[in-house]
């Protein structure tokens, strides 16, 4: 059966194992904020990772609200591809003895999981569309918006301060 918790025969079968990893995944990354917000040292970043987090918290039940309308149980689907990111991850930040270069490493580690996200979440509006579920797009829209607002503002972050303190 490979990686999925099912066999994917249909169109159909595809776009909810893709809504079960990205629910999954949104699960993964609010532990991963969390272990990230005690680590930061920089209040900005701090401040940002508290933000997200919150709006993760609201991703969820807005995904949950998504399979409550698709008539289906919310459940995730292991996502190795998160997995493998957030391993990464911990394993760059843990090899941090200089604080700012920490922060500059889950700044970038953050930004590898908004636009693994983005990709994600670009995917299932586009499908969604494509199945007729504009009430789903919808939903999922915000999720996107979100994501990508909050790339923005790591990059301006990275930009502006972390990268320079590191550096």
């Amino acid at each position: 059966m490979g990686l999925f918790t099912s066999p994917i025969k249909t169109f159909d079968d595809l776009y909810l194992h893709t809504l079960q990893d990205i629910y999954y995944a949104e699960q993964q990354i609010t532990k991963g904020l969390t272990e990230m917000i005690g680590k930061a040292e920089n209040a900005s970043l701090k401040q940002a990772f508290q933000k997200h987090l919150g709006e993760t918290e609201q991703q969820i039940k807005r995904l949950e609200d998504a399979f409550n309308i698709l008539g289906e149980k919310a459940k995730g689907a292991t996502c190795p591809a998160i997995d493998g990111i957030i391993k990464e991850a911990r394993e760059i930040i843990s090899d941090c003895d200089d604080h700012e270069v920490r922060d500059a490493a889950m700044l970038a580690a953050a930004q590898a999981v908004e636009h693994y996200e983005i990709t994600r979440y670009g995917t299932l509006i586009s499908w969604s569309n494509q199945l007729g579920r504009k009430d789903i797009a919808a939903i999922l829209e915000k999720n996107l918006a979100e994501e990508k607002a909050t790339d923005e503002k790591l990059t301006k972050l990275g930009e502006s301060r972390i990268n320079k303190q590191a550096a």
